[in-house]
């Protein structure tokens, strides 16, 4: 994600421009669940995700999402017309190495469809193999900009870090003549977070600084003098590691959280304790929390997996992206790719529109706030921003 207490990072965002999106019927794929192709032989779709290492919760979450996004666009059939979706799975652990050999390796048995990606570095190099094979890809919760329009077989089923960075924004009205601080840790992290302010936010009038703190870091109280001393209208927290309860904590006690509006990213739930008393003091962008939004396809996602997490939205959408591909194009790859371009659809989070120039995934928002404390943490959603409101800059596509 991308203001966390782990581990996602940004890349720095273009400037905003205008971009018109094809018109399209909002519907759900599950309507017309016909099929193309010359046979009823399977669909071969390969997922690619972490099903181990530092991201296996992330990995969870996309399958379970992915499974029950599928019972839901084909009406719990599995299949597209006569065809049904034969679903292989492999494990990348969060490794581009392993990631770009199962691609081959699924792609060499004849697999058209591949979805995953639960890391930004293994997007970014499956979606090249995607394009020299002419396969689709569709990537996961991995959130780097940089998939936007890296080419044309690529796609994303995720948010992407802009439109966390426009939440954020969001909580501060007109940027125009505001103090925003942005607290990271030394480091790629904390570089990649600081410019992505300093882009989006910074570039619509903010007025943006840093206070730093070295990876190595155990006492803050000097790092809280600072900010208070910088009397920001907005502190954008952007941290990473084992060390971010105490940070959280002494934000708390040296009254930061109380003197400014304190902003960062809302992670998974296992991860909402970290913040300890200083939860119901935070405001926090989200891409998705259980309860967010009371759509169809969200009760049908939770009526499979119980309680809704971060990225079972991305597995879900996925699903639905792969149900309308198959559905249009058949064997046909390229009409597969047209048929999702300029799409509109019923998802999890309301309506989601992929964007026909750049296969930029338009979608709702949130603002964000825990009440409770530790373990019973509740999170409950303050505002909706639109997928236009949060809508990435178009880029041209790359390939």
């Amino acid at each position: 994600m991308t203001v966390r207490t782990t581990r996602r990072v940004f890349l720095s965002a273009a400037t905003m421009v205008a971009a018109a999106l094809a018109a399209t019927a909002c519907g759900s794929p599950q309507d017309t669940a016909s099929g193309g192709g010359d046979s009823a032989a399977p669909v071969k779709v390969g997922l690619v995700y972490s099903q181990s290492g530092a991201l296996a919760s992330y990995g969870k979450q996309y399958i379970e999402g992915f499974k029950a996004g599928l019972d839901f666009a084909t009406k719990g059939t599995n299949k597209v017309g006569d065809r049904a979706i034969e679903i292989t799975e492999a494990d990348d652990a969060g490794d581009p190495a392993k990631a770009v050999s199962a691609a081959k390796d699924l792609i060499g048995k004849g697999t058209k469809i591949i979805a995953g990606s639960t890391a930004s570095g293994v997007a970014l190099q499956v979606a090249p193999i995607a394009a020299q094979n002419k396969v689709l890809f569709i990537s996961g919760p991995a959130a780097t900009d940089a998939v936007t329009g890296a080419n044309k077989y690529t796609f994303r089923s995720g948010r992407q870090s802009y439109q966390d960075v426009v939440t954020a924004k969001s909580f501060i009205g007109d940027p125009t003549g505001k103090k925003v601080v942005v607290f990271a840790q030394d480091g790629a992290f904390g570089d990649a977070n600081e410019a992505a302010v300093k882009t989006v936010i910074g570039g619509a009038g903010a007025t943006v600084s840093s206070v730093r703190a070295p990876a190595s870091a155990t006492e803050f109280t000097p790092f809280a003098s600072q900010i208070k001393a910088a009397k920001p209208d907005l502190l954008f927290v952007a941290w990473a590691g084992t060390t971010a309860p105490a940070m959280w904590q002494t934000l708390d006690q040296q009254g930061v959280l109380s003197s400014t509006t304190v902003v960062t990213g809302l992670d998974i739930r296992a991860s909402w304790p970290t913040f300890g008393a200083a939860g119901s003091k935070i405001s926090f962008l989200s891409h998705y929390f259980d309860g967010a939004s009371d759509t169809e396809a969200a009760k049908a996602l939770k009526a499979k997996v119980g309680t809704v997490d971060l990225f079972h939205p991305d597995g879900f959408a996925a699903a639905q992206m792969v149900v309308r591909a198959v559905q249009e194009g058949g064997d046909d790859v390229d009409k597969m790719v047209t048929a999702l371009e300029g799409w509109s659809f019923d998802g999890i989070k309301g309506k989601m529109t992929i964007r026909a120039e750049d296969h930029a995934l338009l979608q709702p928002m949130y603002q964000a706030k825990l009440t409770g404390s530790g373990t019973e943490f509740t999170a409950s959603a303050q505002k909706s921003l639109t997928g236009d409101e949060t809508a990435p800059p178009a880029v041209a596509m790359k390939g």
